[in-house]
């Protein structure tokens, strides 16, 4: 097999050669006076002048705090203003942003801090539930006697701690105190000093692998400026545009494919609420005549279906991106048609990848939007493989995808074995999804390898099945899970959710399978719930389903050869 004619990539436009803070000074002195940043809930709206002299002045701020180089700043807060000028600022200084996800709690605060070395951890207070100052004082009590650095047995790196809003804690420092540090001049003399390359680890991101602790996923520059530059690019982003953001900034979702795409191509950031709420989307939308809306499925999903739906005004929408997961063909339809999106594109990719790696364009025909993840973006390349042998296989032919190109992270931090697991030494990115690359480069996600089901020894795609169930009128959402059976192995089970005041029985929903999609795929058992288990950023956990299966129909795991 020509191993060259089953390969995809492209090499246009160029690559952007530059820092995230030297794109950022550029656009501020291009566009001074358009709006950088719209964050609807806390009443704030900053110009590009006023966005970059900000980052500027908290750049300077943290290296006066006495950091350097390539340390370690946590941030650890839902979508606000703050989030966005930390982003910037540790990259316009050296530092090393990680992002912490807002659902976690103390083990997981606790392992995240100490893998990484975090010497500065900037937090909100609180956030609905969550009183993240009191969990991070519950690890680290000697923050309330702190007089200067910090000294933490649980948190031995971490010297000192910031709040976002409230009334400053005793032992902490206000996030606008940072600005504080440094008077002009010095600021500027310590801006000048760190030289730093575009290859520069910049941010780290952790993301959960199937087994053991999660990963600390390590990107540069170069990694995620440009997979934002062509994100935007491939939706068609230009000078003015205003992005909708209600997808989680700690997720590459929002710090990447928005954030850096608009400071790229000059667009506004809005962000109208500290979490979702499709309500809130939905009237900023309309109030702010937002051009574009990201999301994941589900997001778009609640928000189709709001009560109020017919009674906002959304006719300023042109484009946006469906990512995250897989993105349902009929809510695509839906999206196009309803919300006036006709230029929406949907991404893949994952968080190794800076994310994006197929994306499709506002070019391609509709029908390919929403029936693919579009084609590998520039610079990149791809390949499927069978995921047992690692051969390579023909168009068409479903195996596991890999990526290589310079989206491709650093590494694992401080995980040099399970950085190996992942890239191959040819410097390929083994994603452990499988799909399926047509003649025309257009590349479909049927599942994940693990989370293929094998019945009677039929191989089974849950994607398949949750298309075609998308397509019965009574069903709003819809996803499915391998449950163990003595006899063939493995059974299809469905969660459903329905639309609201419709009644759906389980034999009617397999009457609409029957003579349609293959014996083998049809649900042995369906439940109808009114909402799926799912992590901050929307992805449904479906082994959190398949626990919940065993337990309910009181069935083990076999082992298997």
């Amino acid at each position: 097999m020509n191993e060259s004619s089953h390969v995809f990539g492209s090499n246009k436009p160029a690559l952007i050669e530059k820092t995230i803070g030297q794109v950022l000074q550029e656009t501020a002195a291009r566009i001074p006076e358009m709006e950088a940043i719209v964050s609807v809930e806390q009443g704030i709206r900053l110009t590009y002048a006023q966005f970059s002299a900000r980052v500027e002045r908290m750049a300077a701020g943290l290296l006066a705090m006495g950091l350097e180089k390539g340390d370690r700043v946590g941030i650890w807060a839902p979508n606000c203003v703050e989030w966005a000028l930390t982003q910037f600022a540790t990259a316009r200084a050296g530092l090393i942003q990680v992002n912490i996800n807002p659902a976690y709690r103390l083990s997981e605060l606790e392992y995240a801090l100490n893998k990484v070395g975090v010497r500065v951890l900037i937090a909100v207070e609180r956030f609905k539930t969550s009183e993240y100052a009191d969990m991070v004082e519950t690890l680290a009590p000697e923050i309330a006697d702190c007089e200067g650095r910090l000294s933490s047995k649980r948190l031995p790196t971490l010297e000192a701690v910031i709040q976002i809003g409230g009334k400053t804690r005793k032992g902490w420092v206000g996030f606008d105190d940072i600005w504080g540090e440094a008077d002009a001049k010095k600021f500027k003399k310590l801006l000048v000093a760190p030289a730093l390359s575009i290859d520069d680890p910049i941010n780290i991101q952790f993301t959960s692998g199937t087994t053991g602790n999660p990963k600390g996923a390590t990107l540069s520059h170069r990694n995620i400026l440009n997979n934002g530059y062509f994100v935007g690019r491939a939706m068609g982003m230009t000078e003015g545009d205003r992005i909708c953001v209600p997808v989680p900034l700690y997720h590459c979702f929002g710090m990447v494919m928005a954030n850096l795409a608009c400071i790229v191509h000059g667009a506004t950031m809005i962000y109208p609420s500290a979490g979702f709420d499709a309500g809130a989307v939905l009237a900023t939308i309309e109030a702010e005549k937002c051009t574009a809306l990201y999301g994941v499925p589900t997001m778009f999903i609640a928000e189709l279906a709001h009560p109020d739906f017919d009674r906002f005004d959304l006719t300023s929408l042109r484009a946006g991106i469906m990512a995250g997961s897989p993105c349902p063909i009929e809510v695509m339809r839906s999206t196009v048609s309803q919300m006036h999106m006709g230029e929406v594109t949907i991404a893949y990719g994952m968080t190794e990848t800076s994310p994006v790696s197929f994306q499709s364009d506002i070019s391609d025909p509709l029908e390919r939007r929403v029936t693919t993840v579009g084609r590998i973006q520039p610079h990149l390349e791809a390949k499927v493989i069978e995921p047992d042998s690692g051969r390579l296989l023909a168009r068409g032919e479903v195996g596991e995808l890999c990526v290589r190109g310079y989206s491709v992270m650093l590494g694992y931090w401080d995980e040099e074995e399970r950085t190996a697991e992942a890239i191959d030494e040819q410097g390929w990115m083994h994603s452990g999804d499988l799909g399926v690359i047509d003649e025309e480069g257009y590349c479909n996600i049927v599942g994940r390898a693990k989370d293929m089901i094998i019945r009677g020894g039929e191989n089974v795609y849950p994607r398949e099945i949750e298309e075609y169930l998308f397509g019965h009128p009574a069903i709003e959402d819809v996803t499915i899970v391998g449950i163990p059976d003595p006899k063939y192995g493995e059974e299809v089970c469905a969660w459903v959710k329905l639309r609201p005041h419709v009644k759906l029985e389980e034999e009617d929903l397999r009457a609409y399978c029957r003579g349609q999609i293959a014996h083998y795929k049809i649900p042995r058992y369906v439940r109808f719930v009114s909402e799926f288990p799912a992590t901050v950023t929307g992805k449904v956990q479906k082994f959190v389903i398949r626990e919940a299966m065993l337990k309910e129909l009181g069935l083990g795991e076999e082992q298997t050869a």
